[in-house]
């Protein structure tokens, strides 16, 4: 098992050795984990040192250096905390989209909120060393584990091989084909790097990952935040569903192929409350099939999901309700996507009672902007009905603020008034208000026989904070302008804070069920065989039941469209960095076909040039290199 503080190990120094790319010893320089190792064979001389490299491969994923969560960087020349390989992919797949924007005006972070980055760009540069860093470490390592015989070490070869391709695939969909191309097979030394073209990459992520499929741990029987074959078929299902954009050759039979494996023959239920996946117990939620596991005590770092927590959290945001330490007031959403979560019902809406049946009534804090009169008057609540006159009392309200607080009252006065001083549930007599953690409608059900109540939202996955906050976004600096995002919680199921209340507990899932669900719903779509629309409409139902709890938000195949799908992902999988690569799919990432705040630096949307359709190579690295060329336009 891996020790959970990562191993470190002493590899950097080969990673120096091989230069894959330039920008690793020129502005952004990998720093050696060990000056006193400096040969490979000292680092693999048995199975468990193989282990501990392995294990600091996976920890590429999640910490920025040697100590952390800062002072003894991989990567020089950028903040440690920014270099993160998950902040720096959330920021590229995040911030230059309809899902964020970021009020910080650190050199060369701005411009991602207007697609206006150039070669120069200080986070082009660090997504661009993270991604060649990995890979390195990941060639080092395989490069030694392939003379070696041990059957578990062919194994860790097969997992290294997999990271290997997961970072390919990123160079692939941020950079394009044109990036330098190096491999184990390359020998060791400073040399300048051939590029390979969008196809022969394609083709070499397709074909490494089909390689290793036979060669990992089934679904599901890998020790936890480590690669099996789900992994390789998620990945494999995302490389075809994308294949079109990369090469100009559709592979949506193959991405219908691998998403139905993942679905049929992985054994992954989905989670049945969406917010568990994103708390701070996360790695006990069903469906994530691939997380890069983050540790409060042990993993940290000013990255990862550490980052996403605390730059989410501002305004009139309690941190003690996320469980953290500080807000760092950095992330909004745009209203154009905001749009996307009108909340399901309408204010003022009420139980009707044309029987006259029993009732009691639900005043608050919330209801003077949801359509019920001024706040805390019994007299003008919304009533719950005990229509079949058995102590049970059920209604729908409106709540139209994410915090507000209620009490629940027998008569429209406040003569009696019940409250829940435990949080659990239990109603008792002048009891502690009750807090509606989010915005719309929900379902109210109070038995009056044993004192309970449950309270249910009707759209799960609709986190947006508004209380406090401005829809729209005349100024980007002030953290209040755009709702906030309340998804990423460090706060575990049972409502207690995380270990760490600054670096926090929660597991970033890279990979997840509902993603594949999407994936092969989408395949089915755009025409590929082997699919069943029937099949496609069920596993979109899916996804929207436990959104909405319950069926009355459910689709028919006619509705099932390239315009639904590309809204629906946005609604399951925004801020867990899909954005970006989803909207070029869809044709929809730059141009004028789709605007919102801030594209092409106005606050209405602008049209954007199609060369920021992917980043340019750093400047750095076309210095250097004269084997490289510059993306068009850059």
């Amino acid at each position: 098992m891996f020790n959970n503080k990562y191993s470190i190990v002493a590899i950097a120094l080969m990673v120096l050795m091989v230069a894959t790319v330039t920008s690793c010893v020129d502005s952004l320089n990998t720093t050696p984990i060990d000056d006193d190792v400096v040969t490979s064979a000292s680092l693999y001389e048995n199975e468990q040192d193989y282990q501990q490299v392995l294990a600091k491969l996976y920890a590429g994923f999640a910490t920025t250096g040697q100590q952390g969560p800062a002072g003894n960087p991989d990567i020089q020349g950028i903040d440690e905390g920014f270099s993160s390989y998950i902040r720096q992919m959330w920021v590229s797949q995040e911030i230059p989209t309809d899902e964020a924007v970021v009020g910080w005006n650190d050199p060369g972070l701005p411009e991602f909120n207007f697609q206006s980055w150039g070669a120069s760009n200080d986070f082009v540069m660090g997504m661009y060393s993270r991604v060649f860093y990995e890979i390195s470490m990941a060639n080092e390592f395989i490069r030694n584990a392939k003379g070696n015989s041990n059957s578990t070490v062919q194994g860790y070869m097969a997992e290294a091989r997999f990271l290997r391709a997961l970072s390919y695939w990123h160079a692939l969909d941020f950079y394009g084909g044109g990036v330098p191309f190096v491999t184990e097979e390359n020998g060791v030394g400073a040399y300048q790097p051939e590029p390979v073209g969008d196809q022969e990459l394609f083709n070499y992520i397709e074909s490494e990952l089909k390689a290793i499929e036979s060669e990992l741990p089934a679904p599901q029987q890998n020790e936890y935040a480590r690669a099996d074959q789900a992994a390789v078929w998620t990945l494999l299902t995302k490389l075809y569903l994308n294949a079109e954009v990369y090469t100009g050759e559709p592979h949506y039979t193959e991405a219908i192929t691998y998403a139905d494996k993942v679905i049929e023959q992985g054994g992954y239920t989905l989670e049945s409350d969406y917010g568990n996946l994103f708390l701070a117990d996360n790695h006990i939620a069903n469906g994530v099939i691939f997380p890069i596991a983050f540790d409060g005590r042990n993993t940290q770092t000013y990255g990862g999901t550490t980052f996403i927590a605390h730059a989410a959290v501002g305004g009139d945001m309690d941190i003690t309700d996320f469980g953290l330490n500080s807000a760092w007031a950095g992330h909004r959403v745009t209203p154009q996507f905001a749009d996307k979560f009108v909340p399901l019902g309408s204010p003022g809406e009420t139980t009707s009672n044309p029987d006259g049946d029993p009732e009691i009534y639900v005043p608050g804090s919330y209801q003077s902007g949801s359509g019920y009169g001024s706040n805390w008057t019994p007299g003008n609540a919304p009533p719950l009905v005990d229509d079949n006159n058995d102590g049970i009392y059920r209604g729908t309200v409106y709540v139209g603020s994410a915090g507000a607080e209620i009490q629940l009252t027998p008569e429209r006065d406040w003569d009696e008034s019940w409250g829940d001083n435990e949080g659990d549930g239990t109603y008792e007599a002048g009891g502690s208000n009750i807090v509606i953690p989010k915005s719309g409608r929900h379902t109210f059900m109070v038995n009056t026989n044993n004192n309970t109540y449950t309270i249910e939202q009707t759209n799960e996955r609709n986190t947006l904070y508004i209380s406090g906050q401005n829809k729209d976004i005349p100024s980007l600096a002030e953290f209040t302008n755009g709702y906030a995002i309340s998804k990423w919680k460090n706060i575990t199921t049972n409502g207690q804070p995380g270990s760490d209340l600054e670096f926090v507990d929660i597991d970033f899932p890279m990979f997840r069920l509902a993603d594949v669900y999407l994936m092969y719903a989408e395949a089915v779509v755009r025409g590929g065989d082997g699919g069943d629309m029937n099949k496609a409409v069920r596993l979109v139902n899916d996804l929207r039941e436990r959104a909405y709890n319950g069926q009355d938000q459910n689709i028919s195949s006619s509705e099932l469209t390239l315009d639904f799908l590309i809204d629906e992902r946005g609604r399951e999988l925004y801020w867990e960095g899909h954005r970006r690569t989803d909207l070029r799919r869809f044709g929809m990432f730059t141009g004028s076909d789709y605007t919102w705040a801030w594209k092409g630096n106005s606050q209405n949307g602008n049209s954007t040039n199609d060369t920021y359709n992917v980043f340019p190579i750093p400047v750095s690295d076309i210095n250097s290199n004269p084997n490289l060329t510059q993306n068009p336009g850059y």
